[in-house]
């Protein structure tokens, strides 16, 4: 059973959209926690996660949105970045969004009160990310931040070797803010 604080891997949960998309995947992790708030939507729940997103996560996605620009390649912009939704909602309500709403620098491709699945794609490399929200009787709530990547070039090679340790990194601290969000001040 996992306790407050402790993030440890995992495997992708069987089951799930996210790992509907394994096949021929070069890349994928997951990583868990307990839930704090169990009763919010999965939706909700990425929200509150990078709402709280470390400085040093924002320092080096803009630092990376730089670099790739001098290849070619797109800058997606920050984790919690705010967009207007189609239906002309608040953005600042999850019930508001919907499959194809942009979340930070994500789209999102799939949408339920258990498992939101969040996309970019690029010509080098196609990004997915899931939220699950996981409970079973007799044991702690649980969420899992799921990473799945289909590259397509030397140069997506070439990037997932750069950023794969700072991915793990930043999965990891996001969860930790997470799991202590219940223990202190909102």
């Amino acid at each position: 059973m996992t306790t407050a604080h402790t993030v440890r891997e995992v495997q992708v949960p069987a089951g799930t959209v996210i790992h509907a998309t394994l096949h021929n995947a070069d890349f994928f992790d997951a990583f868990t926690t307990t839930d704090p708030r169990p009763a919010t939507s999965a939706l909700q729940t990425w929200l509150d996660v990078v709402a709280r997103t470390p400085r040093w996560t924002e320092q080096l996605l803009a630092v990376r949105n730089k670099l790739v620009r001098l290849v070619g390649l797109k800058g997606v912009g920050q984790l919690q970045d705010v967009h207007p939704l189609a239906s002309g909602a608040s953005p600042t309500n999850a019930r508001s969004y919907r499959v194809g709403d942009r979340v930070g620098i994500f789209l999102i491709r799939h949408l339920s009160d258990t498992e939101v699945v969040m996309g970019q794609d690029d010509k080098h490399l196609d990004v997915q990310v899931s939220l699950t929200k996981h409970g079973q009787r007799g044991s702690a709530p649980t969420v899992v931040i799921s990473t799945v990547v289909h590259i397509h070039n030397t140069l997506g090679h070439a990037y997932m070797a750069v950023i794969t340790p700072f991915h793990r990194r930043i999965v990891q601290s996001m969860l930790q803010q997470l799991a202590a969000s219940n223990h202190g001040p909102r």
